[in-house]
C-alpha cells in the first residue's frame, strides 16, 4: 500500500492552497501536466503508466491544487540514479520539471518556491548530497531564476543553452555533471526520441512523421522505455528531440506547423 499525505497551509493569505503528493491512487483524479480526462487523453494514461513504474523508485510529483481555482501547479523529481535527462547525478534528488500558476490569479503567489521546498526536505530526508535541476530559457524548462533564489548554483552548462543547477547539503561531494552523449550514433534521415516522462511528447508527433513522409524523408520513432535510455539521449531535455542527418533540430515537443516551418528554413 502506498501512503500519502495532504499539506495544508497559507501561502501569501491563500488559505484554501494544498500540496498533494500524488500516488498511483490518486494520479488518476488529479491528473498531471494540465491533463486530467483519462479517457480523453493518451497522454495522461502513458504518463500514469510511467509514474507507476517508476514510483517505487523514488519519483514523486507534488501537485498545488487551490479550491476555488484548481490545479495550480506542480513538481516532479527522483533520485538521480534515475532520472530522464543525460545527466551524471547519482546521490542527488532531481528535478525533472515545475509548473506553476495556470490562471493569472495565483501567479506570483510563491508556490515555486514552496513546492521546491517540499523536494529539498524529501531530499535531506534521504541522506542524499543534494538536490539538482536543469534549466534554460527556451519552452518547457523552468527557468534558473527561481532556483538562484533558493540557494542553488550553476555546475555546469552545454548547447544550446541549457544549464545544471544544484543546491548541495554535502559539500564535500562531487558536483553532478552532464553527460556528454553524440547524436552520430542515430540513422541518417530523420529520428524522432520520446518518453512518457514528457506527456507533451505524444501529441503531434504521427503528424510530423507524416509530413516527413511527404517530404520524402526517411523517419524512425525511438520510444525510451528507461532511465538509462534517457540519460543517453543527445539533448539535455533527455525525454524528446528531433534529428536530422545526425543533428538535433528541435530539443522539446513541437507541433508540426512548426516542424514544418524548421524544415523550411532548412
Amino acid at each position: 500500500m502506498y501512503i500519502f499525505q495532504i499539506l495544508k497551509f497559507n501561502l501569501n493569505n491563500m488559505t484554501d492552497i494544498e500540496i498533494i503528493d500524488l500516488t498511483p491512487e490518486n494520479i488518476a483524479d488529479y491528473g498531471v501536466c494540465g491533463y486530467k480526462d483519462v479517457e480523453k487523453h493518451l497522454e495522461l494514461r502513458k504518463k500514469i503508466d510511467w509514474f507507476k513504474e517508476f514510483y517505487p523508485k523514488g519519483l514523486r510529483i507534488k501537485a498545488i491544487i487551490s479550491k476555488k481555482g484548481g490545479y495550480q501547479g506542480m513538481l516532479e523529481y527522483i533520485p538521480g540514479k534515475y532520472a530522464h535527462r543525460p545527466v551524471d547525478a547519482n546521490g542527488y534528488m532531481f528535478i525533472h520539471c515545475l509548473f506553476v500558476g495556470f490562471k493569472n490569479e495565483f501567479k506570483g503567489k510563491g508556490f515555486a518556491s514552496s513546492l521546491i521546498d517540499e523536494c529539498i526536505k524529501d531530499a535531506k530526508c534521504a541522506n542524499m548530497n543534494g538536490v539538482a535541476v536543469v534549466t534554460r530559457k527556451g519552452a518547457f524548462m523552468a527557468k534558473k531564476e527561481i532556483f538562484l533564489k533558493k540557494g542553488f548554483i550553476l555546475v555546469d552548462e552545454i548547447k544550446p543553452d541549457f544549464e545544471l543547477l544544484v543546491f548541495k547539503f554535502n559539500q564535500n561531494a562531487a558536483d553532478p555533471k552532464f553527460k556528454k552523449t553524440n547524436p552520430d550514433k542515430y540513422s541518417k534521415g530523420l529520428t524522432i526520441i520520446r518518453s512518457a516522462q514528457c506527456p507533451y511528447s505524444v501529441k503531434n508527433v504521427n503528424a510530423i512523421l507524416n509530413t516527413a513522409k511527404k517530404l520524402k524523408i526517411e523517419a524512425n520513432l525511438i520510444e525510451i522505455k528507461d532511465s538509462e535510455s534517457a540519460q543517453q539521449t543527445p539533448s539535455a531535455f533527455g525525454t524528446f528531440c528531433i534529428i536530422l542527418n545526425n543533428v538535433v533540430i528541435c530539443h522539446y515537443p513541437i507541433s508540426n506547423k512548426r516542424f514544418e516551418n524548421i524544415m523550411a528554413k532548412r
